[in-house]
């Protein structure tokens, strides 16, 4: 119950400042498992399909989008991400929440699963 997008545009088309790592360009929890634990599947499958470029992955979070997660005070857009091992990297121009996992972070390349019938 979970949607997880990995995308690898050509770094020449890009215009952010993380052109040639994978982008995650759409996730999302309908289900009942911890959305940090979903992510860190999902990397771990998208290992298992391609080589991890240098940049690692990067996200984008839309705080007009998502709700914060108020820690100490400071309101996270993208929460998950950071439990999920990922690192608050800046911002885009636009306002959007920047997060990266460098391949160093990442986990063990994981075969996708058998889905159930």
């Amino acid at each position: 119950h979970a949607l997880w997008v990995t995308s690898w545009p050509f770094a020449q088309y890009v215009k952010h400042a993380w052109a040639g790592a994978w982008v995650n360009s759409l996730f999302r929890n309908e289900g009942n498992g911890r959305a940090s634990d979903m992510i860190r599947s999902a990397v771990a499958i998208t290992r298992s399909i391609w080589k991890a470029p240098e940049l690692g992955i990067i996200t984008f979070v839309s705080p007009k989008h998502v709700p914060p997660k108020v820690r100490r005070g400071q309101a996270i857009y993208g929460y998950s991400y950071l439990k999920a091992g990922f690192k608050h990297v800046g911002f885009t121009k636009g306002g959007l929440w920047a997060w990266q996992m460098l391949p160093a972070d990442m986990p063990e390349a994981q075969q996708l699963p058998a889905l159930a019938a």
